[in-house]
């Protein structure tokens, strides 16, 4: 039997078990992308959980329905602000809105738990955050994807745009790709 997944907007009462699925995500499934350091740093300063795409209503809760109850399998969202990348910890946002009309909705936030990788669950929450960010009338999205999502964004349509690096303290830096489709 299949296991069910269901895909639901993320609640506030929902970012304490965002952020260790975030942290297991992080260190289970880039290790072979990034070092340690790198890991941490970026666990620290760039991700985590966005409240603010919480507030919006555009992040989204997979969870994996068991016989025993409901475990948080993934998540990830879309935002109608300017901000590429990062989690409340990321001092570098911009939380303007973006215009439909001519900017790109922007991908944010897609982790998944390392015992779900690779079971549909990404897929389903980008299939929810297109049919979003469609139906509030944008035509294109980007995102600032890091290099263990890269395969599965190319896979799914989006083009690299180009090589982004985002400085970590110390001096180390944390390297991502800029990725976009027209929807």
């Amino acid at each position: 039997m299949r296991d069910e997944i269901q895909i639901r907007k993320a609640a506030a009462s929902d970012v304490p078990a965002l952020a260790a699925l975030i942290e297991l995500s992080v260190r289970g499934l880039q290790s072979e992308d990034y070092s340690p350091a790198q890991i941490e740093l970026a666990l620290k300063h760039v991700y985590g959980v966005d409240t603010q795409l919480i507030a919006d209503g555009t992040y989204f809760a997979a969870e994996a329905i068991l016989r025993d109850g409901a475990v948080l399998a993934g998540c990830g969202g879309w935002s109608k602000r300017k901000t590429l990348y990062g989690g409340d910890a990321w001092n570098r946002r911009d939380d303007d809105l973006l215009d439909p009309a001519r900017d790109a909705a922007k991908i944010r936030a897609f982790f998944v738990h390392p015992d779900w990788a690779r079971r549909g669950i990404g897929t389903l929450i980008l299939q929810a955050c297109e049919a979003a960010v469609k139906a509030a009338g944008f035509a294109r999205c980007e995102m600032g994807a890091t290099l263990t999502g890269v395969p599965f964004y190319r896979a799914k349509g989006y083009a690299e745009l180009e090589r982004v690096v985002v400085p970590l303290p110390g001096g180390a830096s944390l390297p991502i790709i800029r990725m976009a489709k027209k929807l």
